[in-house]
C-alpha cells in the first residue's frame, strides 16, 4: 500500500492506514521532518515470505523544500539477541542538492498500442545520493584471441542508495500513480536546486 500527498496530517493518516506499527513509524518520520513543510510523500508497505515466516517492511519517503527523508522499519522474530519479537526503524535525511540521480523504470504492457497517460504495470524508483555505490568489475580484454597480456579490469560504478518497486497487480494503480507523482516532485526539486540564481 502506498500513499502520496503533501500535508503532515495526510502523512500521519497514510502511515496509520498502512497498519504497520503506526505509532513507531510516525514518531520516527515526524522527528526527522521536524518543522519543515511537506512537499510530497509516499508510504509503501511490503510483505515478504522468508522460509516459514512472514516479514513486513515499510518504507516512507518524504520530500520537504530542502531535504529528502527516507525511513525504513522492519520487524524481526525473537532470536538469540532478543527473547521477544522486535522492530527496527531508521531514518536518513539528505539535502535535496546532494541527490545525484532519480531513475524511474516503467514496465508497460503491449507497447505497440501504448497511449500516453496510461499507467505502467510496474514502476521501479531508484534514488542515488552517494551513500551506497555498487561497483561491477570484470577482466578487460583486447580483440586478439591469442593475447595473454593482463589488460587490468573494466567496469562501472552505480549509485544504488534506494530502490522502491511497486506494481499494479501487487499494490494497485493508486500506488503506481503516487510513486510516479513523488518521483516527479523529487525531480522537479532537484532541478530547482540546480537552476542558476539571478
Amino acid at each position: 500500500m502506498a500513499k502520496s500527498g503533501t500535508t503532515t496530517q495526510g502523512l500521519r493518516a497514510a502511515i496509520e492506514r498502512s497498519g504497520y506499527y503506526p505509532a513507531l513509524v510516525a514518531e520516527a518520520v515526524e522527528a526527522a521532518v521536524g518543522g519543515e513543510a511537506i512537499s510530497s510523500y509516499v508510504v509503501h508497505q511490503e510483505t515478504t515470505f522468508d522460509a516459514n515466516e512472514v516479514r513486513r517492511h515499510v518504507t516512507v519517503l518524504v520530500l520537504t523544500p530542502n531535504r529528502f527523508i527516507v525511513s525504513h522499519t522492519d520487524e524481526q522474530a525473537s532470536d538469540t539477541s532478543s527473547p521477544t519479537p522486535y522492530a527496527t526503524t531508521s531514518t536518513e535525511s539528505v539535502k535535496v542538492d546532494r541527490i545525484s540521480s532519480v531513475v524511474v523504470s516503467r514496465v508497460v504492457a503491449n507497447p505497440e498500442s501504448y497511449t500516453p497517460g496510461t499507467l505502467p504495470r510496474e514502476v521501479v524508483l531508484t534514488i542515488g545520493w552517494g551513500a551506497v555505490s555498487r561497483i561491477d568489475l570484470e577482466p578487460a580484454a583486447c580483440g586478439d584471441p591469442n593475447c595473454d597480456a593482463d589488460h587490468g579490469y573494466t567496469g562501472n560504478a552505480t549509485a544504488d542508495d534506494l530502490s522502491l518497486r511497486v506494481s499494479d497487480a501487487g499494490d494497485g494503480p493508486d500506488t503506481v500513480r503516487q510513486t510516479l507523482a513523488f518521483a516527479q516532485a523529487l525531480s522537479e526539486a532537484i532541478a530547482a536546486t540546480a537552476a542558476p540564481t539571478r
